[in-house]
C-alpha cells in the first residue's frame, strides 16, 4: 500500500505569532527582522507586505523602499520557539511519526491511520487554527518530496492578503503528472547552478528532467544525476525521521558597521564562543573541530577549521582555537563584515579527573554556575575575565 505523508508549513509563522501578540498588526504590511540601519534582513513578512513586493531574506532597506509604510517588528525568538513547541506537540497527538525540519515545518507519516490523508490534514489545520490561532498549509502525497512540493504549489496559488490556509493532495500514481509542468528549480537538489546547466540542455521543467535519459544525467552530474532523474519522476523512499542527529553548533554576527579593530573582533569572537559553548553544554555535547567563518567588506567569505586533541564544550578552548584561526587568515587591520564560530565532530563530553586543568570538574562546575546565572538573568549579567597580555 502507498504511504500517506503530510507536509505541514505554518503560514508566515513569525508574523502570525506577532499578530497574536499585537492584533493591531492584522491586515497591515509589516515585516519581522532587523532594522535597515543595522543591515537587517526580512525574516518573515505579512501577506499584505508580500503584495507590495516584500519577500523573506530581502534586505530590510530594500523592503522599505518597496513599501515605505512597512512596519518593522523586531524578532522575538523565544515566543516563536514556544509557539512552535505547541504546534509540534499537537502534531504528535496525531501520530508519533513526526519529523520537524524547521521551526515552522514538519512531515508526518499517517500511513497507519484509516482516514484519507486529506481528512487528517484538514483536521490538523483546524486544530492549529482554533487551538493556537495559527494558519497552516498542507501537502499530502505518497512521499516526502512530492508532499513538500505539493504544499509549495498550493501556497503559491494563493495571492491574496490573507494566509493561504491551503491543502494540496497528489493521489498515489499521479506524482509524475503533477510534477511534470513545474519549473525545474522547484525540485529538491536543483539550485541555481544545476538549473543553469539544465537550461543549457534545454531542460526547464521537472518533466524535462524526467524525460531526459538517466544515464546521460549520471554522466553529466554524477550520482546527483541519478537522484535528479528519480526525483523528477516522483520517486522518494526516504522515511519520516523522528530524531535527527545534531552535526554542528554555530553562532555568527553581521556587524552594523564594518569592524577593523582587533580588540572588538576578539571580544566578539569570545562572545560567540561562549554562546556556542553554552549550547553544547545544554545539549550535553562536545566537539573536536572548531570552525571560523569570516566575511570581508567585498562579501568574500572564508572558512577555516582546526581539529583539537580532545573534544571540548568549554568557552575558553573554543575561543582560543577561533582566535588562532583568525590570526592566521586575517591581515592586521583588515575590515570585517561578518564573523562566526562553529563546533562540529560532536559527541558526549569527556570528563576530566584533574582538579586544576581547563575542562576539569572544578572548571566545569564554575562554567555550570555561570550558565545558570545567564539562564536566569541574561547573557550580560556576568562575563569571564580575559587576562591582559600588556606588560
Amino acid at each position: 500500500m502507498p504511504r500517506k505523508i503530510i507536509h505541514i508549513d505554518l503560514d508566515a509563522f513569525f508574523c502570525a505569532v506577532e499578530e497574536l501578540h499585537n492584533p493591531a498588526l492584522r491586515g497591515k504590511p509589516f515585516a519581522v527582522g532587523g532594522r535597515p540601519e543595522t543591515r537587517g534582513v526580512v525574516a518573515s513578512c505579512s501577506y499584505a507586505a508580500r503584495r507590495r513586493g516584500v519577500r523573506s531574506a530581502m534586505p530590510m532597506a530594500r523592503a522599505l523602499r518597496l513599501c515605505p509604510d512597512l512596519v518593522v517588528v523586531p524578532p522575538r525568538h523565544r515566543a516563536y520557539s514556544e509557539a512552535s513547541k505547541k504546534v509540534m506537540a499537537l502534531l504528535r497527538l496525531v501520530t508519533p511519526l513526526v519529523e520537524q525540519i524547521s521551526i515552522d515545518e514538519a512531515f508526518l507519516d499517517v500511513s497507519d491511520l484509516p482516514e484519507p490523508g486529506e481528512t487528517i490534514g484538514r483536521r490538523m489545520q483546524a486544530q492549529i487554527r482554533d487551538g493556537l490561532g495559527l494558519s497552516s498549509s498542507v501537502g499530502v502525497a505518497a512521499n516526502k518530496l512530492v508532499a513538500k512540493i505539493a504544499n509549495e504549489v498550493g501556497k503559491k496559488a494563493s495571492t491574496g492578503a490573507k494566509p493561504p490556509f491551503a491543502i494540496t493532495v497528489v493521489p498515489p500514481g499521479e506524482e509524475t503528472a503533477f510534477l511534470s509542468p513545474l519549473p525545474a528549480g522547484m525540485l529538491w537538489g536543483v539550485g541555481p547552478k544545476t538549473a543553469a546547466r539544465l537550461a543549457e540542455l534545454g531542460i526547464h521543467t521537472i518533466g524535462g528532467i524526467a524525460r531526459w535519459p538517466e544515464d546521460d544525467l549520471i554522466r553529466r552530474f554524477g550520482e546527483h544525476g541519478r537522484d535528479l532523474s528519480r526525483h523528477a519522476r516522483g520517486v522518494d523512499e526516504r522515511p519520516v525521521v523522528t530524531e535527527r542527529e545534531v552535526k554542528s553548533i554555530s553562532q555568527e554576527v553581521t556587524f552594523a558597521r564594518d569592524v577593523s579593530d582587533d580588540s572588538a573582533l576578539e571580544r566578539t569572537l569570545r562572545g560567540l564562543a561562549a554562546k556556542v559553548g553554552r549550547r553544547l553544554r545544554k545539549a550535553d555535547l562536545a566537539g573536536k573541530t572548531v570552525k571560523l567563518k569570516i566575511r570581508w567588506t567585498d562579501f568574500t567569505t572564508l572558512t577555516r577549521q582546526v581539529t583539537l586533541a580532545t573534544p571540548t564544550d568549554q568557552d575558553d578552548e573554543i575561543a582560543a582555537a577561533a582566535l588562532s584561526l583568525l590570526a592566521k587568515v586575517r591581515p592586521p587591520g583588515k575590515t570585517v563584515r561578518l564573523i562566526g564560530v562553529g563546533v562540529s565532530g560532536l559527541g558526549p563530553p569527556l570528563r576530566q579527573l584533574s582538579l586544576w586543568e581547563a575542562g576539569s570538574e572544578r572548571s566545569r562546575h564554575l562554567q555550570e554556575a555561570i550558565d545558570a546565572l545567564h539562564e536566569k538573568y541574561g547573557q550580560g549579567v556576568i562575563q569571564r575575565g580575559v587576562q591582559s597580555t600588556d606588560k
